[in-house]
């Protein structure tokens, strides 16, 4: 008689130890943001519950003021726990970006507590403080911030060419417009101007070659404005390749880029700033080395990143060119304040 007994069935091939212990990294890492987005909820509503409860007469007894204390330091206690549960191995750059959202929601409610606490309940003052206060909109912009190095690092570049976009089209409109300081010195009367031309020179205002561009000056501008053009690019391309070819598990390299790439932003307000009359010629000079500088090394860690994958690609050392005909340009019209 043939056995009526089934077959048992194949027991389920497990992965080995070491790969299941970093599958289950893999996912507890995927609950941060999760855990993250859950404590700005909390935080949120308890400040909309201690504001509901402090803007309206009576007020709550001490008893009570001590448990609603006691509720808002624990969930922003919860909140920065969450900061610190996240791994240094995620990396730098969505470390910074999640440190400053809860250094704003921490403020923001601390600035909150002021404003319920000094401010008369039910005023205008109040109300208008209230509605206002930035520890809602922190905790809204929680769920915004990226989940991981690569889209941290992407969000960064992306405000670093704002930036310097920004400056570019500054220092245009100021060089098209021929006037660097339009609409700062129109206050005032032509005749109370041309009476009071002689006092102004003794007083110290500004005099005429103080406010404008001599013939020199922008001559000077012109290999400038290259430069931060140069500096746009640099930036936007960089920014492509991290899009196209930038990879999550490099956060190191991915840091590298944006630790270097802030610093282009910052040295080319210098350079901007350094243009306005009465222009130094010797500090223009060093401001652009400056930016060359960084703008170079910028370059070499793009380069010999994995963001990168052919190094020999022609559009580096095209900019470098560029950027060196720049600066060779501006050596050039600065010259002469090196011989004084």
């Amino acid at each position: 008689m043939a056995s009526a007994t089934a077959p048992a069935a194949a027991a389920p091939t497990l992965a080995p130890p070491l790969q299941q212990l970093r599958h289950l990294a893999e996912e507890l890492r995927l609950l941060l943001p999760r855990v993250r987005d859950e404590a700005a909820v909390t935080v949120s509503r308890e400040a909309t519950t201690l504001t509901t409860v402090f803007s309206q007469l009576p007020l709550p007894s001490p008893q009570e003021t001590q448990k609603f204390c006691e509720q808002v330091h624990a969930a922003i206690k919860a909140f920065i726990a969450v900061y610190y549960l996240l791994p240094k191995d995620q990396g730098i750059t969505l470390r910074k970006l999640v440190r400053g959202a809860t250094l704003d929601i921490v403020d923001g409610m601390a600035q909150l507590m002021e404003v319920l606490s000094i401010t008369p309940t039910q005023s205008p003052e109040n109300n208008d403080l209230i509605s206002y206060n930035s520890v809602w909109v922190a905790c809204q912009q929680m769920p915004q911030i990226p989940r991981d190095n690569k889209a941290a690092a992407l969000l960064m570049l992306t405000k670093n060419v704002d930036f310097v976009k920004d400056a570019h089209e500054e220092m245009e409109r100021a060089v098209e417009e021929c006037d660097p300081y339009s609409g700062l010195l129109n206050d005032t009367d032509e005749n109370n101007s041309d009476n009071h031309n002689d006092e102004d020179d003794v007083l110290g205002f500004p005099s005429n070659q103080d406010l404008y561009w001599s013939e020199d000056d922008q001559e000077l501008i012109i290999p400038c404005l290259a430069l931060v053009r140069a500096s746009k690019a640099c930036l936007k391309k960089i920014r492509i390749l991290v899009a196209e070819n930038g990879k999550k598990d490099q956060v190191a390299q991915l840091d590298d880029i944006v630790d270097i790439s802030d610093e282009i932003s910052p040295s080319v307000d210098d350079l901007a700033l350094s243009i306005y009359p009465p222009m130094c010629h010797l500090t223009v000079r060093i401001n652009s080395a400056k930016l060359v500088s960084v703008l170079k090394k910028a370059l070499e860690i793009t380069k010999a990143s994995h963001v990168t994958p052919q190094p020999e690609d022609s559009w580096i050392p095209l900019l470098i060119n560029a950027i060196d005909h720049c600066m060779n340009r501006i050596k050039e019209l600065t010259q002469s304040e090196l011989e004084l």
